[in-house]
């Protein structure tokens, strides 16, 4: 063959031996592939996330190079948008100074705490989660479900946060929903020393990350799960578990120097300064 071809024998062997780059991007999908592997969650990575992940793992690499082993694999998902929040304005209670002006950056742990309610369609009715958001890290540090979406629920989730976080004094951000704005709920607040900080009418962006964050749980957990066809128990399970274990624990943060998982970063900062 090698005489029909007009090639010599060394020649055709060295043809069929991958090229040092093609060896460079096997490697590379080898790790891509441990990386998601880690946990049946991390295949919702996307490019910059999985950079991360490969950081932390000191392999050296660029976003185009990631994005085209990734995309020649399969290995990226697509975006299902998120709808927009249920909660409703309470048009005769007194409102609160919007303190954060979506300026979600925080210098220290429990300074800004941002909240949101988000409903869940299970086979048996409707879940309502809410959540307390950490502007620090981005870490949940307080959440709480239920079939209905009372201010009980609300309350509940912060005072999750406040006794998990052993925290009092901090800015609190919400939306305008009757249920922040509830006599129980400032009372509340007021027993923590929280400063009450809420959006303006119609600006859901001055809430956003908080939004982002049930966004990223319903795309990544919730969606392809497809609630509606499991039971109410079996959601908060997951949610529960997706939440505090992998979401605070394990998964990387991109808006966290080097990508540290929300707890993960806290702890280290933490040791750090002690």
């Amino acid at each position: 063959m090698c005489k029909t071809l007009a090639v010599s024998e060394s020649g055709y062997y060295r043809s069929l031996k991958p090229t040092p780059k093609e060896e460079r991007q096997q490697r590379l999908l080898v790790e891509i592939k441990a990386i998601i592997g880690e946990h049946e969650d991390n295949r919702n990575y996307g490019v910059n996330r999985m950079l991360l992940a490969l950081s932390q793992r000191e392999v050296p690499t660029s976003y185009s190079t990631v994005y085209r082993i990734m995309k020649k694999h399969g290995l990226l998902q697509k975006v299902k948008r998120h709808p927009n929040g249920i909660t409703r304005e309470d048009a005769e209670a007194q409102k609160s100074e919007n303190l954060i002006q979506r300026d979600f950056s925080s210098s220290a742990p429990n300074q800004k705490w941002l909240s949101d309610i988000t409903e869940i369609p299970c086979l048996d009715g409707k879940l309502y989660l809410s959540a307390v958001l950490d502007c620090f890290n981005g870490e949940i540090v307080g959440l709480a479900m239920d079939d209905n979406m009372r201010k009980e629920l609300c309350i509940q989730a912060f005072e999750n946060a406040c006794k998990a976080r052993h925290a009092r004094g901090m800015v609190f951000h919400s939306d305008r929903g009757s249920q922040f704005t509830s006599h129980a709920f400032r009372e509340s607040l007021a027993n923590r020393d929280a400063i009450q900080s809420m959006s303006g009418t119609g600006r859901c962006y001055d809430n956003a990350r908080m939004e982002s964050f049930f966004a990223t749980l319903k795309k990544e957990k919730l969606y392809p799960l497809k609630t509606e066809r499991h039971p109410m128990a079996f959601i908060k399970s997951i949610i529960f578990r997706y939440i505090m274990v992998y979401y605070n624990r394990q998964r990387i943060y991109t808006s966290n120097p080097g990508g540290w998982p929300p707890a993960i970063y806290r702890e280290r900062v933490l040791s750090q300064a002690a």
